[in-house]
């Protein structure tokens, strides 16, 4: 019996002592983020000096994707490992199916306290049972009676919780701004003549006063990042955290968000990890959303699920030089009156492909239609007044507003996807290969859509949940 008793208490110690072993694993996700808008991506107007600290003491992955570039799909695909259509949530502000798993329940079964602060915009409820940290989201002084898109990220409480755990539980943590996401600060900290313009947009001062809103909403947000990091050096957690940074889509600029160009699809991803990733390396593999949580879960010694389509990337954490995937798939379905656009995009380390489903409705979003909030009404007439004076401004319209069946871009040559190689004789090949290979793809998931959301159709995935399906805020 006391060989028994000393077995027990034997192997307790020994399953604490692994346990405790295990990083805990932090996610700070950026809200409508550009890769090329941030200092360690090669933006030299933007300050960003966390990011850059941040970078200098990870591991930058300079090809990474997201699933979708809509809010509600692109985090319900971070979250479950799979691309909108098969978890479901592929319309903006919509559930996925019931019976999915998410990362809460794969992560807590491997012995994780799952928790998540800021922005939550997933649902329903029973797929995502987050740990909630009340108290994080706050509507911005002047607003608290409409708070709408104005709401602000508040760490106070994260610190506080950071205070509770213990040694022997690790934790997942999912930190989520509201920044840069529109509305962007009023009173922006950049001059209109120190903004860069892409050249994918038009040069107006309106478009100069609205960037430098942007930028500092860029910047707010790199200094909640900084309070965050300053918080895990304060409980002494840094040496056994992971922390990843990145972003749920690209920006509310024209090409950006809502679209499949790289402006809206392409993502920042950082992952330190200290003692197990070279601080300041940089790999090329191509990486997808989808591939985060089989890593954490590979990570947490389980065993990378099955049932997704997402990836461990853990042999890129180990060797920055090794190849992942040869492409990446994303979708876009829409967000419901606003836009109606639905497209698919096939993207190699080369070569991007997008098939519109629905080239014939002339392309529109919140930028160039809204009138309740600024993210585009502020500058977009502009725009219009100046595609009447100038080639480049009218070709920027007319590229924006309609989209052709097919389009294929040469990345490597062509970074801003300004050539549609589609119809050109010498790349057939390529343009057959990504047919097949779309076609494969799409059935693979179930993708049978062939043009926008049925707006009437009943919402099968609301779960139990009695508010919105998929909440802004909690």
């Amino acid at each position: 019996m006391a060989l028994f008793v000393w077995f027990i208490c034997w192997l307790s110690v020994v399953y604490g002592q692994e346990r405790a072993s295990l990083p805990n694993m932090v996610i700070f996700i950026g809200d409508d983020l550009a890769v090329r808008d941030i200092g360690p991506y090669g933006n030299h107007v933007v300050r960003t000096p966390n990011l850059d600290k941040l970078s200098r003491e990870s591991l930058v992955f300079d090809k990474a994707f997201a699933a979708s570039p809509t809010c509600g799909p692109s985090r319900s695909s971070l979250f479950t490992a799979m691309y909108p259509m098969r978890h479901g949530a592929h319309g903006n502000h919509s559930g996925v199916g019931e019976g999915m798993s998410s990362m809460v329940q794969r992560l807590s079964a491997l012995g994780y306290r799952v928790a998540i602060a800021g922005k939550l915009h997933v649902g329903p409820q029973e797929v995502f049972p987050f740990e909630r940290i009340a108290g994080t989201n706050a509507p911005e002084p002047g607003f608290e009676n409409t708070p709408g898109l104005h709401y602000d990220l508040i760490l106070a409480p994260v610190d506080k919780w950071l205070g509770t755990q213990k040694p022997d539980k690790p934790f997942v943590l999912i930190v989520a701004d509201h920044s840069p996401h529109v509305i962007w600060p009023e009173k922006p900290i950049y001059r209109p003549d120190e903004v860069d313009i892409p050249p994918i947009h038009i040069d107006t001062e309106e478009t100069r006063k609205a960037r430098a809103r942007y930028y500092t909403d860029v910047t707010k947000m790199d200094t909640n990042l900084g309070t965050l990091m300053n918080l895990l050096d304060k409980h002494g957690m840094t040496a056994n955290s992971i922390l990843m940074f990145t972003a749920d889509q690209g920006p509310q600029w024209a090409f950006g968000k809502w679209g499949l160009y790289d402006y809206g699809i392409q993502v920042p991803f950082m992952v330190r990890w200290p003692g197990y990733v070279k601080a300041g390396s940089r790999t090329d593999a191509l990486v997808s959303q989808v591939d985060i949580l089989p890593t954490m879960v590979e990570i947490a010694n389980g065993m990378p699920p099955k049932d997704v389509d997402g990836k461990s990337f853990l042999p890129v954490l180990k060797d920055p030089g090794v190849k992942h995937r040869d492409t990446v798939f994303a979708s876009h379905t829409g967000d419901r009156l606003m836009n109606r656009a639905p497209m698919r995009m096939l993207r190699t380390d080369r070569y991007k492909y997008i098939l519109n489903l629905a080239p014939e409705i002339r392309y529109t979003t919140h930028m160039d239609r809204a009138t309740d909030h600024d993210g585009g009404r502020e500058y977009w007439p502009s725009w219009r007044i100046e595609s009447f004076r100038d080639p480049h401004a009218a070709a920027v319209l007319w590229r924006y507003h309609h989209r052709p069946e097919e389009e294929l871009y040469d990345i490597g040559a062509d970074p801003w996807e300004q050539v549609n190689l589609a119809a050109d004789p010498k790349y057939s090949d390529i343009l057959e290969r990504f047919r097949a290979q779309m076609k494969t793809t799409r059935e693979v998931q179930g993708d049978y859509e062939t043009g926008p959301e049925d707006l009437n159709a009943p919402n099968k995935n609301r779960g139990k949940a009695k508010g919105p399906v998929a909440p802004y805020v909690f």
